[in-house]
């Protein structure tokens, strides 16, 4: 039932229906996230809408509790890296229209190398949120916690809690 209930939201809904929905799913376990995760966006009017989807981003790579790729891109050529992201400038998100950022990912192939990492930037955490204690992602660097839901077995719902952003910014990832 989740999974169809996050498809009927798909892909736009209110910020109230996503909360919804997100209230309503279990909680994670970190030793569920394991492996490669391919994101989307789940629209809800929040000013970051659009921007990952059109810069290339791909998703998340879990490889451990503290070993965790928070940012992975795609290139044109198909190759998947992960993104250090204190490199990407979050303030400009949700400023840039995302038509301009997806004209802008054709340099994503120059500017590679100085955008790549071989560390993991992130790692995983239980943490209480909207009363529920589920895994979270939290940035070495940035005042980022994603929030997790489990939608099923390889989907699960995010929330990013933005320090600088009080409204919630909705993903959804899914097991390679």
């Amino acid at each position: 039932m989740s999974i169809d209930s996050l498809t009927a939201l798909e892909p736009e809904c209110t910020r109230e229906e996503a909360l919804r929905l997100f209230d309503s799913l279990p909680p994670v376990r970190a030793g569920e996230l394991t492996g490669r995760w391919h994101g989307r966006e789940l629209g809800t009017g929040h000013r970051m809408d659009g921007a990952l989807a059109a810069s290339g981003w791909y998703g998340k790579q879990f490889d451990g509790t503290e070993q965790v790729h928070p940012l992975l891109f795609g290139d044109a050529t198909g190759e998947i890296f992960a993104v250090d992201p204190r490199r990407v400038p979050l303030g400009l998100v949700g400023t840039v229209p995302p038509s301009l950022v997806a004209r802008g990912r054709g340099l994503l192939r120059v500017l590679k190398p100085a955008l790549r990492t071989r560390r993991h930037r992130a790692r995983l955490r239980e943490v209480e949120h909207r009363g529920v204690v589920t895994t979270a992602m939290v940035y070495d660097h940035l005042p980022i916690i994603d929030v997790f839901r489990r939608v099923d077995e390889d989907t699960v719902l995010g929330l990013m809690d933005y320090r600088d952003k009080p409204e919630p910014y909705f993903f959804v990832l899914v097991r390679d």
